[in-house]
């Protein structure tokens, strides 16, 4: 090993170059490849899904999927109330009524998410 790889890593280590050299640009490039060009998955790294998803319903009914996340802090009698302004941001202002609630729980009795039953006006 050459006499100036530990003075060159220390000058690495201690980001001991100046400003637009051409060590100082190399190291910037390194930095943004590895930043870009790094797969998700090696951090472990996922899209958080969305909190309101709309799935298709029968008879003229729209269902969404509401997170617990935006109704569970809410008593139980305002969840309506407030899952029917969620639908009308979510459908950008159709004329949706919400024709009923119903909470999904997982095995061990919480609260996982809510399903909305919507019906046109």
């Amino acid at each position: 090993m050459p006499k100036e790889w530990p003075n060159m890593l220390k000058r690495f280590v201690f980001w001991d170059y100046q400003r637009g050299s051409v060590p100082y640009d190399i190291m910037c490039i390194l930095i943004l490849a590895f930043i870009f060009l790094t797969p998700r998955a090696v951090f472990r790294d996922q899209p958080k899904p969305k909190n309101v998803v709309m799935i298709p319903g029968a008879s003229g009914n729209t269902v969404f999927w509401i997170d617990a996340e935006l109704l569970g802090s809410y008593p139980a009698a305002e969840r309506p109330k407030r899952a029917e302004a969620i639908i009308r941001h979510q459908t950008q202002g159709k004329r949706l009524k919400l024709a009923r609630l119903e909470p999904i729980f997982d095995a061990e009795q919480e609260i996982k998410g809510f399903m909305a039953v919507a019906q046109p006006e």
